[in-house]
């Protein structure tokens, strides 16, 4: 019998993972001098989140130690369970690499004790959805070798595309220079972003906010999307636009299902406020 876990870096929200039976691994950050954990919108106050970012404060993310993942792992193991854990992408984050000196260490105190993590190469709900319908697969009974199969199909199916409203934050996290971050905002440019092979990629920028929302619902056309699995709409603090995107995207596509969630302060510390994405599955 296996444990199944996930990170609050996939950013399904808290009462959905409550209902799935998932041990969630909250991930730490910083705002204007606070620390916190994550942990999918629990106690998390996301509009005081990004108010802060608009007023200047400081906002990053941290890695958790050996400590922390001994803290999760360890009480499983003693149990005599297993554990599935369903992570974000690998390539993101240096704290795999104290996940992995946690479980050599847990593996010698529990040699029978086997803990397979599974990469959805992917971020926000682009990682979410795939933890969505692993642990919906665990939970009918599947062994944890049909859930790593699984994982390891639909993860190629997924696309997340989003766009920032303001580059300051990219220029933060050293993602744009100070020089292109300005020439930006005088002439409105707004990138255009995906997840490729575990790490993020720049698309071609678009001007204009519309436009660029616009942008995200076109790649849902041309990537074939799968219509029997939900949209998910993700915002940072962006209501407005949030709901913009999923008036055109019902109007495109009448009969498919669109699911709204926050954008988190492990992630928007990253992007910042006004941050809007689309994620959804592509057919075979």
């Amino acid at each position: 019998m296996s444990r199944f876990f996930c990170d609050a870096d996939c950013e399904l929200d808290y009462k959905t993972i409550q209902e799935l039976g998932i041990t969630l691994i909250e991930m730490p950050y910083t705002v204007g001098g606070d620390e916190a954990l994550y942990d999918c919108g629990k106690t998390t106050d996301y509009k005081a989140f990004f108010d802060k970012m608009r007023k200047g404060a400081s906002a990053k993310t941290q890695a958790l130690n050996s400590y922390d993942y001994i803290q999760y792992f360890e009480p499983v193991f003693a149990a005599g369970e297993d554990v599935l854990y369903v992570s974000f992408s690998h390539k993101m984050s240096g704290t795999f690499s104290y996940m992995n000196t946690a479980l050599e260490e847990l593996k010698a105190k529990y040699p029978d004790r086997k803990c397979t993590v599974l990469d959805t190469r992917n971020i926000s709900l682009g990682a979410g959805i795939t933890v969505y319908f692993a642990a919906k697969l665990h939970n009918s009974g599947a062994s944890d070798e049909e859930v790593v199969k699984f994982v390891e199909k639909f993860r190629e199916k997924v696309r997340i595309y989003f766009t920032v409203d303001d580059l300051v934050y990219l220029k933060r996290g050293g993602r744009l220079t100070s020089f292109k971050a300005g020439i930006g905002t005088i002439f409105g440019i707004k990138p255009i972003i995906t997840v490729s092979d575990g790490q993020l990629v720049s698309l071609p920028s678009q001007k204009g906010r519309k436009k660029a929302l616009n942008t995200l619902i076109g790649y849902m056309g041309k990537d074939n999307i799968d219509t029997s699995y939900p949209v998910c709409i993700i915002s940072g603090d962006a209501d407005e636009d949030r709901d913009f995107t999923a008036e055109l995207i019902g109007e495109s596509y009448p009969e498919l299902e669109i699911k709204k969630y926050e954008i988190g302060p492990v992630i928007g510390c990253h992007c910042g406020p006004g941050t809007v994405g689309l994620i959804f599955i592509t057919k075979e």
